[in-house]
């Protein structure tokens, strides 16, 4: 009985080698995703707005207009959430030789929050209308263009869905 066992063991570990193949294929021929850079004053790497200009590598797979929607709701959640952020770093920063620099840990946490809140705004976003068109939104880091130091700034990056193809074999 356990001689059968492994040779289904091994069965599915080959097929399953061969979807990760077929899903690297898929991927490989995908396009360079679009960087939605944020235009705004940086807290913590998190700047306060995103650009709501239309990339034009989008142009014909989603509309101008749902693409701008959807950045001002993350503009919008921003605006509710980084001017408490603000308030919290200039008290901590004020108290910071006094606490030895625990003040600002309520800062750190509050753009932990604001950046699972935009995460969490993306994740319906992607479930109500880009994971329909083939796109996939989210929030990653990358390394600051404009100085030489490693600053990491928080940017939106849409990645582009390989299509399945519906005519392959099982």
């Amino acid at each position: 009985m356990e001689d059968f066992d492994e040779i289904y063991e091994e069965e599915e570990e080959e097929e399953e080698d061969e979807d990760r193949a077929a899903e690297e294929q898929l991927l490989k021929y995908a396009p360079d995703p679009v960087v939605v850079r944020g235009s705004g004053h940086v807290t913590f790497g998190l700047s306060n707005k995103f650009e709501s200009e239309f990339p034009s590598a989008l142009t014909g797979k989603v509309a101008p207009e749902e693409f701008k929607a959807s950045i001002n709701r993350v503009n919008s959640c921003l605006r509710k959430t980084l001017p408490v952020n603000v308030r919290w770093l200039l008290c901590g920063c004020l108290c910071c030789c006094c606490t030895l620099g625990f003040s600002l840990w309520p800062v750190i946490c509050l753009s932990k929050r604001t950046r699972r809140s935009i995460e969490k705004l993306l994740e319906w976003e992607n479930s109500r209308l880009y994971h329909k068109l083939c796109l996939h939104w989210r929030l990653s880091k990358r390394k600051c263009e404009t100085n030489n130091m490693m600053e990491y700034l928080q940017v939106i990056l849409i990645e582009f869905l390989p299509k399945v193809p519906i005519f392959r074999p099982d």
